[in-house]
């Protein structure tokens, strides 16, 4: 067994505010912010990323922690997993607390950071579906000032961070309403998510918004499953589904998310004079139909959690 120190950055930058950190990516457009790390340093250790500089983000105050504004919590890029998962937090922002229990082992609880998470929209990252379905938006610090951007937005490539720019924070709607998030890994205890969904009621709105990470690269919103099944509530009411509904929800969520493979028509040949499967015939592989089952349980299950 070997190891390999990874590359050192030639340049530290620790600056004090969000406008030092600004200045600094600014003066150098080759260096590459670093919080809590968890992500950056596993792409340095295995030599997909050799940074020139770094600007470590660490010392900054304002970002870690939130205030109110207008109804919505603006949370600093720099909030901990482990700060999250605090009652405190909890109580503000259900969901978003049990992503970041969720998150791993407490070290990376510890130095992961909700900013990290988004910035580098790896697949798996248990805020991001949560986030979407609180439809949070981002403050983006940067050279020309800030501005403010939907974070699906970010994690579906339509828009871009620009040279010299950061996320500062994330604004988050205080809905008051039941939410849940709830997350299959492939291990017993915390890893990485194989699939997660995350379900909010908006009671003021009458509308169910649910968020599947982990099957794509980005989060996906099943539309469709989301207005069927708000339709369905008695919102003035007990607000409770019957369990077949539950289900349908479930499977809805599942197929959008992870659908069918389209039929093949039954002319079809391979050019070789050989016959393709006709419509019907074809089926996805086990292993995709096994995530699709798990995809519709979770989401199944975190309505009902929300609905109780």
């Amino acid at each position: 067994m070997t190891t390999h120190a990874p590359q050192a950055a030639h340049t530290v930058t620790l600056p004090g505010s969000l406008d030092e950190a600004v200045a600094a990516l600014a003066a150098m457009p080759a260096a590459v912010p670093v919080a809590g790390g968890t992500d950056l340093m596993a792409a340095v250790n295995s030599g997909l990323l050799r940074p020139a500089a770094l600007v470590g983000l660490g010392r900054i105050s304002e970002i870690r922690g939130w205030q109110y504004q207008d109804g919505h919590a603006l949370l600093g890029a720099g909030l901990t997993h482990a700060r999250m998962g605090r009652p405190d937090f909890a109580a503000l922002i259900p969901a978003l607390a049990a992503a970041a229990r969720a998150a791993g082992p407490p070290q990376i609880r510890n130095a992961g950071t909700l900013g990290g998470n988004i910035a580098s929209a790896a697949p798996t990252g248990d805020a991001l579906p949560v986030l979407a379905a609180l439809e949070a938006s981002l403050v983006i610090a940067g050279p020309g000032g800030r501005r403010e951007i939907p974070v699906g937005r970010l994690l579906a490539g339509i828009e871009l961070l620009h040279p010299g720019e950061l996320i500062g924070y994330v604004r988050v709607p205080l809905l008051h309403a039941p939410q849940t998030f709830l997350k299959a890994t492939g291990r017993t205890g915390p890893g990485r998510a194989t699939a997660s969904v995350a379900v909010v009621l908006d009671p003021a709105r009458r509308m169910v918004r649910c968020a599947v990470g982990a099957v794509a690269p980005m989060p996906l919103r099943p539309y469709d499953a989301e207005h069927w099944v708000a339709s369905l509530i008695d919102w003035d009411g007990e607000r409770t589904l019957a369990p077949e509904a539950l289900t349908a929800f479930g499977d809805y969520v599942a197929a959008a998310c992870i659908p069918d493979p389209p039929p093949v028509p039954q002319d079809a040949g391979d050019g070789a004079g050989h016959a393709l499967q006709g419509p019907g015939e074809g089926t996805l592989p086990p292993a995709v139909l096994h995530l699709r089952r798990t995809v519709a349980t979770l989401a199944r299950r975190a309505l009902g959690r929300a609905l109780a």
